[in-house]
């Protein structure tokens, strides 16, 4: 149960006590652990995507600069990764005008209630792409000419090159690819399991 529905459900209450809401943001936030939070900035493929949800998960709503100035990262590279955790709905934003200045000021707030939500969807992705890898491995016989740098042949290509490999000119042998297929259906079955499915 999120915050904004414990507000909707007896907002009376919680009028009364607002101490109960700032505790369950904590708590929600508190159940993130570092695996998580690792995995997701894995995912998003940025280094300093790890010290940037961590100094998320620890305040309410921070505006961008502030998190520039606290973690050390450069602000375009805190902007870009914010837009990928945005694009995910990992992170929530909110748009206030500068009275000063007029420019706009981005608040951000981490959802950690979409975290597992985009763990599972990103399974599902690499799931989907092992499981038609797994197929074209079984379903096609390789070859090749056992050089460094040179490709595995399809079967049906290796015909029209007159089993000569493309790159270097050398014979081209068959490939077997048992181990691989192998490695692909342990991953598949793993995936499947953690996934439920």
């Amino acid at each position: 149960m999120n915050v904004d529905s414990v507000e909707n459900v007896n907002k009376s209450f919680i009028a009364a006590s607002p101490l109960i809401i700032v505790e369950r943001k904590q708590s929600m936030l508190s159940t993130i652990d570092d695996a998580t939070l690792l995995k997701v900035a894995t995912a998003m493929g940025e280094e300093e995507a790890v010290k940037l949800i961590e100094h998320l998960k620890n305040v309410d709503e921070i505006t961008d600069d502030e998190i520039a100035n606290k973690t050390g990262i450069r602000l375009n590279i805190v902007r870009k990764i914010l837009y990928k955790l945005y694009d995910h709905s990992l992170v929530s934003l909110r748009r206030t005008r500068d009275p000063k200045t007029g420019w706009f000021i981005f608040h951000w707030k981490l959802q950690p209630n979409q975290l597992e939500g985009f763990i599972l969807s990103q399974k599902r992705r690499v799931l989907e792409k092992l499981t038609v890898r797994l197929e074209y491995e079984k379903n096609h016989d390789f070859y090749c000419c056992d050089t460094l740098g040179c490709k595995r042949i399809p079967f049906e290509e290796a015909v029209e090159l007159v089993f000569h490999c493309p790159t270097c000119g050398k014979s081209l042998s068959h490939c077997e690819n048992g181990k691989l297929v192998l490695r692909l259906s342990e991953k598949v079955e793993q995936l499947r399991k953690e996934l439920g499915e």
